[in-house]
């Protein structure tokens, strides 16, 4: 009994042991997180670390987003009904001006035209036929055995065998031209972007069946606020910036569309790429920059690269107002200069924002 007891007591001490080390050990994890947090967040006070956002004047250059699109991209369909027979090429080929892409089952057609040209051959007999019979009966009137009458049914024979013939072998070639319909060619060199049908489908009028691109024609396409349009000279100098291709690009020439979207009050920006431009395909994402006088795009604004937060398709800052409240707002970025980076809209220079973001949540 005695040994019972003692060792009763003895496991009691042991967990009153072990719960004492467990609560010395929260307080201390409380201590460290506590130390990590700024005064101010334990506090309960909005006061953050934060930084203005800085500007800069000078001449400027504003971003736009836009795409690469082909100048000549044409989606290709057949001009006639048919089942797809023989596909000759295949999404991402080269293709020359006037190779034959597709065909398509002309059977029908073939002998169509086949039977036009048998009766431009018949027409052309009983032409002949004509043409011969009328010599005679001039023959004839000339020595007076017919009369006026006969040689006019017989011209009128000849000119009607002669108008037959010239009809059918005007069907003859809409025949044979309704037959190369079958055979779909390249209206250009360049490459197929895309091939929309497979052995065995059915091509109907206007039905998109191969898509074509030329690959030396490219531009980048942007939308301009009527704002900013309205500020640029007719001299600029535009450049197109493709995101990975590590450069600008001075187009070869540039075009301001003169109707202003009237849902987006925006207006069309086209620069046109050089010839040679590696590596660029119709789609990609791009930037159209655009130099304005100082003062007109305003100044660059420039913060921290750590105070932006970076979410998905989110790039947002906290923005600390008068009252000290940190409020998420979200940015157009720009480009990166060293620890910094621009801020191309939704934020002023001389706002302020908080420096961590993660600090600025926190807050309440």
């Amino acid at each position: 009994m005695e040994r019972s007891a003692v060792n009763r007591r003895a496991r009691a001490t042991a967990a009153w042991v072990a719960s004492a080390v467990l609560a010395m050990l929260l307080a201390l994890l409380q201590c460290v997180a506590a130390a990590q947090v700024p005064v101010a967040d334990r506090a309960g006070s909005h006061e953050l670390r934060t930084v203005a956002a800085s500007g800069g004047g000078g001449r400027q250059s504003v971003a736009f987003d836009g795409v690469v699109e082909a100048v000549r991209q044409t989606a290709i369909a057949a001009q006639v009904s048919g089942a797809v027979v023989a596909l000759e090429v295949r999404a991402g080929d080269r293709v020359r001006s006037g190779q034959v892409l597709l065909r398509l089952d002309s059977r029908a057609a073939e002998q169509a035209a086949a039977a036009s040209a048998a009766q431009v051959g018949a027409a052309s007999a009983e032409r002949e036929a004509a043409t011969r019979d009328f010599e005679r009966q001039q023959q004839l009137f000339a020595k007076n055995y017919i009369s006026r009458a006969a040689l006019d049914r017989a011209e009128a024979q000849y000119r009607a065998a002669q108008a037959g013939t010239a009809a059918q072998v005007a069907m003859a070639g809409a025949a044979r031209t309704q037959s190369s319909f079958y055979v779909v060619r390249a209206p250009y060199g360049g490459i197929v972007a895309d091939v929309a049908v497979v052995l065995g489908d059915m091509a109907l009028p206007g039905r998109p069946l191969l898509t074509v691109y030329d690959p030396g024609a490219l531009r980048v396409r942007a939308a301009v606020p009527q704002t900013v349009a309205l500020q640029l000279a007719t001299d600029m100098r535009p450049q197109a910036e493709i995101p990975g291709l590590g450069q600008r690009i001075a187009p070869a020439r540039w075009q301001l569309l003169p109707t202003v979207d009237p849902a987006t009050h925006t207006l069309e920006l086209r620069l046109d790429l050089p010839a040679v431009a590696p590596g660029v395909t119709p789609g990609m994402f791009a930037r159209a920059w655009l130099p304005l006088p100082g003062g007109a795009a305003g100044s660059r604004v420039y913060v921290p690269q750590g105070a932006v937060l970076r979410r998905a398709q989110l790039d947002a800052v906290y923005v600390v107002g008068p009252d000290d409240r940190p409020l998420l707002r979200q940015v157009r970025l720009g480009r990166a200069d060293a620890d910094r980076i621009e801020i191309l809209s939704g934020l002023d220079a001389g706002e302020r924002v908080a420096l961590d973001p993660q600090v600025a949540a926190r807050v309440r």
